[in-house]
């Protein structure tokens, strides 16, 4: 695919970033000739990330350590984030967990741990963006990433699918809010999307069966997801806002 060259130079902030879809993006990005500011918990990865991108592209990342279910960190991580490279023009608010626990056996702490994660991180990270935009008077773009289960139940991921609608309708809110402000908010809603972490269980005859529900008969492939995001990140999108874009396959949308 052709990447844009309208992301040239242009900083976006990636959470997540220390593996999984948040590598990728911040790879897809640089790739597309953007600047990008790496966000996660564990900095050993995040500079093995930042090697890895600068070896390819030459302009070294910046590396924010935080954890998002604390808000001081997150203020202190875009703080940093600004005096270090400027006020971003994006974010990509993709850092997330998942529990597998069934509703009956949900605990306080799995609930606050997914929640605070997914929810309550993704909303002050991208207030805190947002403010950074807004006093310097500048147009951006928020992408969050989302989940199909936000849109249709799953079996046994109660918090997590609970949390991906609540950031669904976050970025509806959102992007009427912040519309006055020239600062776009849409989502993406990712379906079964083939990792390392997961493809052993793809592989297996429960797996299997997973697959044969989505109306392609195919996992996704984290490549699936590139056009999206930089769609939505670049000025091609400009008239998007408040849209929640599911990429699977059409599991979203499958017969009863």
């Amino acid at each position: 695919m052709t990447l844009s060259s309208d992301l040239k130079d242009r900083l976006f902030v990636v959470t997540g970033a220390s593996s999984g879809l948040g590598a990728h993006f911040a790879q897809v990005l640089s790739q597309a000739g953007a600047r990008v500011a790496l966000v996660a918990r564990r900095r050993e990865k995040l500079e093995a990330l930042s090697d890895s991108l600068t070896s390819r592209s030459g302009a070294a990342p910046v590396i924010a350590e935080a954890d998002i279910r604390n808000v001081s960190a997150i203020r202190a991580a875009v703080a940093d984030i600004v005096e270090q490279a400027g006020v971003p023009d994006g974010l990509i608010n993709n850092a997330g967990t998942v529990d597998t626990t069934k509703a009956l056996e949900v605990t306080e702490e799995h609930w606050d741990s997914v929640l605070d994660t997914n929810l309550k991180g993704a909303w002050f990270f991208a207030s805190a963006t947002a403010e950074k935009m807004v006093e310097a008077g500048r147009t951006g773009t928020v992408v969050n990433i989302a989940s199909i289960t936000g849109l249709r139940p799953a079996g046994a991921v109660g918090p997590y699918a609970i949390s991906k609608a609540g950031l669904a309708h976050m970025t509806r809110q959102l992007a009427v809010e912040w519309a006055r402000h020239g600062i776009r908010v849409n989502a993406l809603a990712p379906g079964y999307i083939e990792t390392d972490l997961n493809r052993e269980f793809f592989a297996s005859e429960a797996g299997q069966a997973l697959i044969k529900r989505v109306p392609q008969r195919r996992l996704g492939q984290l490549s699936d997801l590139d056009a999206p995001l930089l769609m939505l990140c670049d000025e091609a999108s400009a008239y998007m806002t408040g849209a929640v874009i599911p990429v699977d396959g059409g599991h979203a949308v499958n017969a009863l």
